[in-house]
């Protein structure tokens, strides 16, 4: 939630008149206060959007078959007697190999011929002037005859396409293939003492239709996306007054020191950070700037843009630790604001040089 942040020096001896003018009631004597204004709340919202509507397509799915086994007789039981054999004969049974079934097949659209006359030229009569051959008068005016001529109307054929039936589908038959197997039959009994022939079987296999030819619907789906849009997700506008150490409203110096020509956090400078700025940001609904600094040595506009590389460091490290970007403000100063002696061209120490890399920060007053 971003915010913009009011600060008042607040030293009250009484209150008379705070209320009136919009200030905090019963201050404490030394104390500062910041004024937090919250400004409109926004969240990103995500929202399906269908660009190619869902439609149905149609396939025919052909005929299928299974082959099944079935044990079928060939030879009857029967009885023979000891002295005269029983006499057999070979017949044919026919049966059914495999079972017909019935095709479909796309009838296109049949279209004829048709013929239309269209009338191109209207019908028009009016009066026409002819000049006699043999006109007699040598004023050839006299022999003017006027003549109320009619024209038929003009017409063309326009040859033109009719649809004689639509498509469709016809039945195609597809007949049953057949066959036969040889049976022994008693042709004569056996006689005198009875002795049983058991039956004779054996398998035959044969087609049969498992399903029939049919037609099917594919659902093709819909097709979507996704658009990211922004929204109000809270009305600002509110007021609030908290306490805030007036110390924090001057530069403070944190001992984060950086290495020569690095903008990283070392593992002390974050838990520097976890202990300094961490719990004000935590407690207090304010903002703070965070301002960088290097030492003089180097090219004065590289240290300017390291020194915002730096400050821009504390900024992610605080983010990644849940406060809201809105509330830190990154400012690099580069070599413009040295603690100490050490400008361009002094000869100084490393740990006189280190002390000018650092970062401060402060309470914010907008």
């Amino acid at each position: 939630m971003k915010t913009n942040f009011l600060l008042l020096s607040v030293f009250f001896t009484a209150t008379f008149g705070a209320a009136a003018q919009g200030l905090p009631e019963n201050p404490d004597p030394g104390k500062c206060y910041v004024k937090c204004i919250t400004k409109d709340e926004f969240e990103e919202v995500e929202e399906t959007v269908e660009i190619h509507p869902a439609y149905t397509k149609l396939e025919v799915v052909p005929a299928t078959y299974k082959t099944v086994e079935e044990r079928v007789l060939v030879k009857e039981a029967s009885k023979k007697l000891v002295y005269v054999p029983a006499v057999y004969e070979t017949v044919e049974v026919p049966y059914i190999k495999k079972e017909g079934r019935t095709d479909l097949e796309i009838v296109p659209a049949s279209f004829g011929d048709d013929t239309r006359t269209f009338e191109v030229y209207p019908q028009t009569s009016g009066w026409e002037y002819q000049t006699l051959e043999d006109c007699p008068s040598s004023n050839k005016e006299d022999c003017i005859t006027a003549c109320f001529v009619e024209y038929p109307a003009q017409s063309q054929d326009v040859a033109i396409t009719t649809l004689v039936k639509d498509a469709g589908t016809t039945n195609i038959p597809v007949s049953e293939e057949n066959a036969t197997y040889t049976k022994k039959v008693i042709k004569e009994p056996a006689r005198m003492d009875e002795v049983e022939i058991p039956a004779e079987y054996t398998t035959i296999t044969r087609q049969v239709v498992e399903t029939p030819a049919t037609t099917t619907k594919v659902t093709v789906p819909a097709e979507y996306t996704t658009v990211t849009k922004t929204v109000l997700k809270k009305k600002g506008g509110i007021t609030t007054w908290e306490e805030i150490d007036c110390k924090l409203l001057n530069p403070t110096i944190l001992p984060i020191f950086y290495e020569y020509n690095s903008a990283r956090l070392t593992p002390d400078s974050k838990r520097i950070i976890d202990e300094r700025l961490l719990p004000i940001l935590k407690e207090k609904n304010v903002s703070i700037e965070l301002m960088s600094h290097t030492d003089s040595r180097g090219n004065d506009d590289y240290n300017m843009a390291l020194s915002q590389q730096r400050a821009e460091s504390v900024v992610n490290y605080l983010v990644s630790k849940g406060i809201s970007r809105s509330r830190l403000i990154a400012k690099g100063y580069g070599e413009t604001r040295l603690v100490n002696r050490c400008s361009n061209g002094v000869e100084c120490s490393e740990a006189e040089h280190q002390k000018n890399r650092r970062t401060e920060f402060r309470i914010l007053g907008n």
